[in-house]
């Protein structure tokens, strides 16, 4: 029953004035006790009160004490001041005191490589076509979801990566492919940045072409004389052609470059997994159309100078078996190891691992990087070229294995390590001879006991269709090479590695000339394609050395749960000596962090070397390697002098050989091959018929 508002009012006022009459009898107890210690000095009794009123005023005032609020207040107001002051200053002072800061800490800076080259006396040349790797070049909006609103046009992946944090997983959802196609899901179009800003930069201060480009306009290039091939990295190579056509258009600007400069050829940059790509793109372009460009049978040889591939993964990289396993690399693993489970909940709504296992197996390119080439390339149970015969069931003090890492130092020591097992369930099983090893045959094992319901999954991953009993055989194979890895794959993830064998193989061919290997799946394996007929045209491999790069890694089972990864690196296991290959779980070899040197150094130190049955019409190969050097000062950035796989584009000995080649120069003109890791003394062990 409503109530007037008259008895609304009545009784506010009847409150109102009952804390009145509470308070001044507060209030007039307070006047009646006596102070010691203040004198009556005869004021009246308004004056009296008064001071009653102000004592208690100041005391009030004098004790307050400094919350822990207040210190974080202050301490985050004192970090922006600071923050935005030195920003003030970035902004306002001139170029030239940045660098002479520099140059009175670190001395002389040397010049740029174009600088010194301009001194020299060298201008631009020859066309240049730079072609990026995985995740390095950007991606824009152009059609999305309504979470996606305002987002037009505007970049989801590489920048600031600002509508990540704002929206996580709405920007998980545009940045996936659809499980089934390949392709973007149904509603959302998001396509390859174009232009040298593709590439130049991945983020905010974090430079990939960008040091590259600076020098070739040191020297006389422009936007005109330079092309970079962007292409939707997530896609599968063939796929790029069939959505965006991109095969087309590098075959398009490759041919208006070389008409625009004189009939002068290209000299091509593909870094990472772009170097598969333009492998991809040299077979498709002399293929016949319609499942080709139709550039015929000499294309290569009219259009191209020369090929100077960096940071090449010719022959795949161990890493990408980790991250389609379980989403893992060594530091993944270690941060997941420093806090356990953080990344395994659901923060803000976002399952971290759970979703970037779910986002990754979408992106079919990352297939093109599972090793190529089986035991014959990456070793066996019990040897790797790297390391002589292990023999593991030597008597106890004898030491049959070698140390490795060329003639100018060790990365590490790799004694007992035998980099053929790419995975091991336990570090004993990394160790022991395969004569002692007793291994389940997991393919013939049913996923019959599903650990959950994956209809109660919210996020696709073929991990929920198996059970405990399929785990269990998968730990129990106990070790795994590059020969039985694709296995492994297949069992664990059947849909996904369907989808990624109709793109890509990893074999090696028996007979060439087989018609089977006309098709777009082999075109991006050397070892299951031939090179063009271009005798005049080389073939560079540029890559870093002296970094520890991932070789093989130690898994163990991770306790169940409901649509949980069952797998994980072992990061409790450690080598037994302090210089041990095998740190955290997972085991180095020499390389630039991220491919190892018989992947990218092996095809031009012996698979195409000469005229091979892969390069008939022995086109010229050149291996460069750079030697890492960390940088010498924070003022130095990411050096240069860098051998890691992304920093060598900074690295200026890598420039300049580039901007060399650019200018007309051959591979003997600028030294030939160049290296520090036994790389040709690896190949030797490599039995490949050639």
């Amino acid at each position: 029953m409503n109530k007037p508002l008259s008895f609304y009012r009545s009784y506010f006022l009847s409150k109102t004035m009952s804390f009145l009459r509470r308070r001044n009898s507060t209030d007039s107890s307070k006047t009646r006790i006596a102070d010691p210690n203040i004198e009556k000095d005869g004021a009246d009794d308004d004056d009296k009160k008064k001071d009653q009123y102000k004592i208690p005023q100041r005391r009030n005032s004098g004790s307050k004490k400094w919350s822990c609020w207040d210190n974080c207040c202050w301490f985050i107001g004192f970090i922006c001041s600071i923050w935005w002051f030195c920003l003030f200053l970035y902004n306002t002072m001139p170029d030239s005191i940045p660098q002479f800061v520099t140059m009175a800490i670190t001395g002389p800076l040397p010049d740029p490589p174009g600088v010194k080259l301009r001194k020299e006396g060298l201008t631009a040349n020859h066309p240049v076509v730079l072609v990026p790797g995985v995740v390095t070049g950007g991606l824009e909006l152009w059609e999305g979801r309504h979470c996606a609103e305002g987002l037009l046009g505007k970049r989801l992946w590489g920048g600031s990566f600002g509508e990540f944090y704002k929206r996580p997983l709405c920007w998980l959802e545009h940045i996936s492919l659809d499980n089934d196609t390949g392709f973007d899901p149904p509603g959302i179009r998001v396509r390859p940045v174009t232009g040298l800003v593709a590439a130049d930069y991945f983020a905010t201060g974090y430079f990939v072409w960008a040091v590259v480009i600076a020098n070739l306009a040191h020297i006389g290039y422009e936007e005109k004389s330079l092309y970079m091939a962007a292409y939707d990295w997530r896609l599968s190579f063939q796929n790029t052609e069939i959505r965006d056509q991109s095969l087309t258009r590098i075959k398009s600007n490759i041919e208006l470059l070389v008409a625009t400069h004189g009939g002068k050829k290209v000299v091509v940059l593909p870094h990472s997994m772009g170097v598969q790509y333009f492998l991809h793109f040299m077979k498709w372009v002399e293929t016949p159309a319609p499942r080709g460009g139709g550039g015929g049978p000499d294309w290569c040889a009219k259009h191209i100078k020369a090929i100077m591939n960096i940071g090449a993964p010719f022959l795949g990289s161990p890493k990408s078996i980790a991250l389609h396993f379980s989403i893992e690399v060594r530091d993944i693993a270690a941060l997941r190891a420093q806090a356990p489970g953080l990344l395994d909940k659901d923060v803000l709504g976002l399952q971290t691992f759970k979703h970037l296992m779910r986002m990754f197996r979408t992106w079919d390119a990352t297939f093109s990087m599972i090793p190529k080439g089986g035991e014959t390339i990456w070793g066996g149970l019990d040897w790797s070229p790297e390391t002589e015969t292990v023999n593991n069931s030597a008597k106890k003090g004898t030491d049959n294995s070698t140390r490795n890492a060329g003639g100018n130092g060790n990365i590490c020591d790799t004694k007992g390590v035998n980099y053929g097992r790419l995975i091991s369930f336990s570090k004993d099983w990394a160790e022991t001879h395969s004569s002692k090893i007793e291994r389940v045959d997991f393919k013939h094992v049913a996923k019959g006991d599903k650990l959950t319901n994956s209809s109660n999954c919210d996020i696709w991953l073929e991990y929920h269709e198996m059970g405990n009993r399929a785990i269990k055989a998968v730990a129990d194979h106990k070790v795994y090479t590059a020969g039985s890895i694709l296995d492994l794959l297949h069992y664990v993830a059947p849909k996904l590695m369907a989808r990624g064998a109709s793109h890509f193989s990893y074999g090696i061919a028996d007979d060439l000339d087989d018609p089977k290997y006309d098709q777009y799946k082999y075109w991006s394996n050397p070892l299951e394609t031939k090179l063009p007929n271009a005798p005049d045209m080389e073939i560079y491999s540029l890559y870093g050395v002296g970094l520890p790069t991932e070789r093989g890694y130690i898994y163990k089972v991770a306790p169940p749960s409901d649509c949980s990864i069952p797998f994980q690196i072992d990061t409790s296991v450690d080598g037994d000596s302090e210089d041990s290959c095998l740190r955290g779980g997972v085991f180095s070899g020499d390389g630039d962090e991220t491919v190892p040197i018989i992947s990218a150094g092996f095809m031009c130190a012996k698979g195409w070397h000469g005229k091979t049955r892969f390069n008939p019409s022995g086109i010229r190969t050149y291996n460069r390697e750079y030697k890492h050097a960390p940088p010498a000062n924070l003022l130095e950035g990411r050096g240069t002098q860098s051998g890691s796989h992304v920093d060598l584009l900074g690295n200026f000995a890598l420039i300049e050989d580039v901007l060399r080649v650019a200018t007309g120069a051959t591979g003997e003109d600028i030294g030939g091959d160049r290296v520090y890791s036994d790389i040709f003394k690896w190949s030797e062990r490599i039995n490949l018929k050639l």
